[in-house]
């Protein structure tokens, strides 16, 4: 959706490291910058399901890595940089969304966040308007979930992260994973049945 953006924000972060930074392996630098390059839009996507906003979105992206930068001499005892990096970016966002207050309710119009993409040859109006309207509630009901099962079905999704690598994200084993998972999936089934039963 926002990929063009995301590579922005990844090469901004990469102007910011000096030439005499790069050029020095002992430094850390040149791992923190492959880890942009290759992990900018999974940091993005972890801080969009958070914070459900392009800007907000962009900024955390940018203070992960920084983050990263400034610790750059623990990435040598990192055995998963991927799961680190995941963890960093889920804290970074909540941190993000705890001082930002509320979450915002972003209106069906926003231009960033198309609903469904309309196109009149190939499905017909009526289909893509029960599409959109299912595709809105379903982004209800996961906003509405209870954190600990909502957490673990969005970073699941996000890059299609592992049980392993969610549960160090999240500081819990994969059998809790799992375990939330499959009780979110669950009652989003359960909730997408009772509304669309009483159509």
């Amino acid at each position: 959706m926002f990929e063009g953006k995301r590579v922005l924000a990844g090469e901004a972060i990469l102007d910011g490291l000096t030439t005499g930074e790069r050029e020095h392996p002992d430094t850390g630098v040149v791992t923190v910058e492959k880890m942009v390059r290759e992990h900018s839009r999974l940091v993005y996507r972890i801080a969009y399901a958070v914070l459900r906003s392009h800007h907000d979105a962009e900024d955390s992206t940018q203070e992960t890595f920084m983050r990263v930068l400034r610790y750059n001499s623990k990435l040598d005892q990192v055995d998963d940089p991927k799961t680190w990096l995941a963890r960093i970016a889920w804290r970074v966002a909540v941190d993000r969304s705890k001082r930002r207050g509320a979450q915002r309710e972003i209106p069906l119009e926003d231009p960033q966040n198309p609903v469904a993409d309309i196109s009149s040859n190939v499905i017909a109006a009526d289909e893509t308007a029960l599409g959109s309207q299912v595709s809105l509630m379903l982004q209800k009901f996961i906003a509405a979930l209870p954190r600990k099962l909502r957490e673990p079905l969005i970073l699941s999704t996000v890059d299609e992260m592992t049980p392993r690598e969610v549960g160090a994200a999240l500081g819990i084993n994969e059998a809790a994973v799992r375990s939330r998972v499959f009780r979110a999936r669950q009652i989003l089934k359960e909730k997408l049945a009772q509304r669309l039963g009483r159509r």
